[in-house]
């Protein structure tokens, strides 16, 4: 590309960029809403196509399957390729295979849906997040738009949560799926016409790279599923651990010896990418103790209807609004990452210890909206923080994998959280209702329950502490200048 094409082509995207937001912000809403309307769902699905209890969960992990295992491919892919083929690639696909589970008559072509949204999911994710990365250079409307891409990541899921509600009820759970359609048709249009297409010349596909990671995170997602069902000491739930801890070791060392890496280390081993990285996985696992088991509570202690669930997680979404809007664009540039990051871990942990105060019939006002007040607070702040520092100060030629690395650790994360958090509340559930009279009766189930609820919530604030003490050791306070040479980097 000439200087005077190339001077054209960044002018073009430059006056398109907040159209553009607009557009991945779709987007992301899309892949964020995916994780959590689907759950409401469930039940009128199984009602509805008639599969097992046991098949029930593969609706779910289907998707993580293929979502957690393919984004760092997914992220290679979109600098390989180009961004604006495989956003839009991705968008189409995520819209085809929604419609194909919306249309769904048996469990076989559910399923197959869901394997096929984490597939395009997997493309559609990286490839947003670096084009937000190479669009926003200038560092005041940097921190503006990763403030509000975080915020729909932080918030998304409890949207989903209301949305599938209202569907289900009002209308079916066919469109708990069919909804992306109406979020990725006008999104695939939109950014036929805004984004200017793009490659990297330098870029090339590692091969082993990417089967062993494939290959790793394929096994270390399915092996924490395997845990939820089956039990941690189950020999396929060791044997898969087990298969991608050395996987995984091997990919390092692929990594780190061909001459074109998938995930160049540099990418890693920079202390406040790898304190983002790290503080999302974590904050991810932790994240897991409001959706999963508030959720429940709600729903199955309170008695509240899925409309009314989903309304309750509200105000943590206007909180999450609050924080992630306003820290990327006067906190980061004025203080670093740091301290914010390590506040909200640590406000995470506060709104937990504030959840362990649940009772079977406490009030929603003074005991749900305080934890849910304070976590959202803490979460705006983490995750518009840690997506801004997690793709700053990279290369061009490496937004992809570096937004990929974004996605995967909030992925992994979430599984992991999934099964440990889900093994610890049936294990305090059974060793409460051993010490109870009569252990079939409501009281004592709703009790045992509660007391399952508390447990978990004190895991995740433990997590959270724990997250907060290591990204604040492992981030600096460095305020970072821009290059404006570097599309999305720092100097």
């Amino acid at each position: 590309m000439s200087t005077t094409a190339a001077t054209t082509h960044d002018e073009t995207h430059y006056r398109r960029r907040w159209a553009i937001l607009a557009v991945l912000g779709l987007a992301q809403l899309m892949v964020v809403l995916d994780a959590t309307i689907v759950n409401i769902a469930l039940p009128s699905a199984q009602s509805d196509l008639g599969f097992s209890d046991a098949n029930r969960q593969w609706i779910i992990t289907a998707y993580a399957l293929a979502f957690g295992s393919l984004l760092l491919f997914g992220g290679r892919l979109s600098d390989l390729l180009g961004r604006k083929r495989v956003f839009i690639g991705g968008l189409i696909g995520f819209a085809a295979a929604s419609a194909l589970g919306g249309l769904a008559e048996d469990f076989t072509v559910l399923v197959t849906a869901r394997a096929l949204q984490g597939a395009f999911g997997a493309l559609l994710a990286p490839a947003a997040l670096s084009l937000l990365t190479t669009t926003f250079t200038e560092p005041e409307e940097r921190g503006k738009a990763f403030g509000i891409y975080g915020a729909i990541a932080g918030g998304g899921g409890a949207l989903g949560l209301l949305l599938g509600g209202v569907l289900t009820e009002y209308l079916s759970w066919r469109w708990c799926l069919w909804v992306n359609l109406v979020l990725a048709v006008p999104a695939a249009i939109a950014a036929v016409v805004l984004l200017v297409h793009s490659r990297q010349d330098k870029v090339h596909l590692d091969l082993p790279g990417t089967i062993t990671s494939v290959l790793g995170l394929l096994s270390l997602v399915y092996g924490f599923a395997k845990a939820q069902t089956d039990g941690w000491t189950a020999g396929i739930t060791i044997g898969l651990l087990i298969a991608a801890v050395v996987l995984l070791a091997i990919f390092v060392i692929i990594e780190t010896r061909v001459k074109h890496p998938l995930l160049p280390m540099r990418v890693v081993l920079d202390r406040n990418r790898g304190g983002s990285y790290l503080g999302l996985t974590l904050a991810s696992m932790a994240l897991f103790g409001v959706f999963l088991f508030l959720t429940y509570y709600l729903q199955t202690t309170l008695g509240y209807s899925p409309i009314k669930t989903g309304l309750a997680f509200l105000p943590m979404i206007g909180a999450i609004m609050v924080t992630a809007t306003t820290s990327t664009a006067l906190l980061l540039p004025r203080i670093g990452a740091r301290i914010p990051i390590t506040i909200g871990l640590f406000l995470g942990a506060i709104g937990m210890v504030l959840f362990t105060q649940l009772g079977v019939d406490t009030p929603y006002v003074t005991h749900v909206l305080p934890g849910l007040i304070v976590t959202g607070l803490g979460l705006g702040l983490v995750f518009a923080i840690s997506f801004e520092v997690g793709t700053m100060g990279v290369d061009a030629n490496d937004a992809g994998v570096a937004s990929a690395m974004v996605n995967t650790t909030q992925q992994i994360g979430g599984s992991i959280g999934t099964a440990l958090l889900s093994t610890i509340f049936a294990t305090a559930v059974a060793s409460f209702l051993v010490g109870t009279g009569d252990p079939s009766t409501p009281e004592a189930q709703a009790q045992a329950a509660v007391h399952g609820y508390s447990i978990a919530f004190w895991w995740s604030a433990v997590i959270f502490l724990v997250a907060a003490i290591a990204c604040g050791a492992l981030l600096t306070s460095e305020v970072a200048d821009h290059d404006p040479d570097i599309p999305g980097a720092t100097a």
